[in-house]
């Protein structure tokens, strides 16, 4: 460009080792030394079977503990990753204050028993997660998704407060437990109203369809930011209804609702991840997908499946964010690893890994061996074993031992992992109200569960891509806000 003196250069990445922000070592000592008090807190919950309370304000109990060592865990790899990715940066303090406000309004959030604390630490959460989004001062599109992201938060926060007060007003309790103690069927208008104030709110924290355009407009947050989000905010609408089960779960038509809900998102996030082009946005598309199958475990009643569920997708998804660097390669478009489609023999092995999975949770759970809804929870888990073997046997590069063998043994022991977690995590749920029972299976389960594996078919099978219409559909509804879109290079060219 003209009148530029000075060439354009790639420096020398900074280390965080030289003139490193004080607040950034500070405050990333302080995250892992919580993540330590976490899991003395859960020893000691495990060991003593107690639960700790302040009156009126705090309880300490298995969620609680469950809460605290993931969202602690995560917040100190973010806090690690960000001391080398924010190095240089001249928002770093602010950054590393802004995590680290996440983190503790987190970890009051789910251990507040009272109404106004839990209101609180909802909307302090949110709003510390829309200054991360706008952490780019620079960018006008960066301050634009936080602003979308803050209304969606913001709205969030009201359902939060309607829904609470409505309660209130039912119940005269000021605390979460005051008021589980006091919710009976049948549901009253009031306590209806409640409920369908919880599940919106967390609708929209978890970005389900159709309050996603949130998340999808966020792109221009840090990749740490992102992975925090990804692994831990959006978690908590799972934490809410798990948090105010008595409610939810006090009409059977209202869990059903959730049910749909749940399975509205998960197909819906699943056919928005086929139309993206690039790899955040195709991670945040899994998300919303992966957030409707936690509401959907909700919606049957095992709240306990959606807490292992939110947990184990947050390792997964902070991961897949703070490596998505490495996803980006040049490679010849013909040199594709996938085969042209499936063979007999690859459809039977993958046939066989899914209902073996199935088979084998139920029978390691007791899960659906007796005719209950645990028979959708081991077929969710068998259609997950199932698209995992089948992206791994569909790759002719692979040995074939290594895919009829290999393969299905890999999946078989990643499905008893998972069930081990979902016992341990359902065993410190156990002493919640309303955590354990599970919803009663009726017929309408049974058409929900039949139109999901239609749908999950049919995109699995690629027959949804012969409507051009249902195509330019999923692009208009997987758009971020307009305003927060990144247009030019020059717009993002630090030189």
């Amino acid at each position: 460009m003209a009148g530029n003196e000075q060439a354009t250069g790639v420096g020398q990445l900074p280390n965080p080792q030289a003139d490193e922000s004080r607040a950034a070592a500070t405050l990333t000592r302080l995250a892992w030394a919580l993540w330590v008090a976490s899991l003395g807190v859960l020893a000691a919950h495990v060991w003593t079977g107690e639960t700790w309370s302040v009156a009126g304000a705090l309880r300490v109990d298995g969620l609680t503990v469950v809460m605290w060592t993931a969202v602690t865990f995560f917040s100190g790899v973010v806090h690690s990753y960000s001391r080398r990715y924010m190095a240089g940066s001249r928002t770093i303090d602010r950054f590393f204050s802004r995590v680290f406000g996440f983190t503790l309004a987190v970890m009051v959030l789910v251990a507040a028993d009272s109404l106004a604390l839990f209101a609180a630490a909802w909307l302090l959460m949110g709003l510390a997660m829309a200054d991360l989004v706008g952490t780019a001062e620079e960018w006008p599109q960066a301050q634009a998704a936080a602003s979308v992201a803050r209304r969606y938060f913001l709205a969030g926060s009201a359902l939060v407060a309607l829904a609470l007060a409505a309660l209130w007003w039912q119940t005269g309790a000021t605390t979460v437990s005051g008021v589980a103690a006091s919710i009976s069927a049948p549901a009253s208008l009031v306590v209806l109203l409640a409920a369908g104030a919880l599940l919106l709110a967390a609708m929209v924290q978890s970005a389900l369809l159709p309050f996603h355009r949130w998340l999808l407009s966020s792109m221009t947050a840090p990749t740490p930011a992102s992975a925090l989000m990804h692994a831990g905010f959006v978690n908590a609408g799972g934490v809410l209804l798990v948090r105010f089960a008595p409610v939810v779960t006090v009409d059977a038509a209202f869990m059903l609702a959730v049910v749909l809900v749940g399975a509205a998102s998960a197909l819906g996030g699943k056919l928005l991840k086929t139309v993206q082009t690039d790899v955040k946005s195709t991670l945040g598309c899994s998300t919303v997908g992966q957030m409707g199958f936690m509401i959907m475990q909700a919606g049957l009643g095992f709240f306990g499946a959606a807490i292992t569920h939110l947990v184990l997708h947050g390792f997964y998804k902070a991961y897949r964010f703070l490596a998505s660097g490495s996803q980006v390669a040049r490679e010849v478009p013909s040199k594709s690893k996938r085969t042209g489609g499936m063979s007999a023999a690859d459809a039977v092995v993958v046939a066989a890994t899914g209902l073996a999975a199935g088979g084998l949770f139920a029978v390691l759970t007791g899960e659906g061996l007796h005719g209950e809804t645990g028979l959708l929870l081991a077929g969710l888990v068998a259609l997950t074993a199932l698209h995992a073997a089948r992206e791994f046997v569909a790759h002719a590069s692979l040995p074939t031992p290594l895919r009829y063998g290999a393969v299905p043994l890999a999946t078989l022991v990643a499905v008893a992992i998972y069930a081990a977690a979902y016992g341990a995590i359902s065993g410190l749920l156990a002493g919640l109200p309303a955590v354990g029972d599970p919803a009663e299976l009726t017929a309408v389960h049974g058409v929900v569960a039949a139109a999901f594996l239609a749908a999950y078919v049919a995109v699995e099978t690629g027959a949804y891509r012969r409507s051009e219409r249902l195509y330019v559909a999923l692009l208009n509804a997987s758009r971020p806000a307009s305003e927060t879109l990144l247009t030019s290079t020059e717009e993002y060219n630090e030189y």
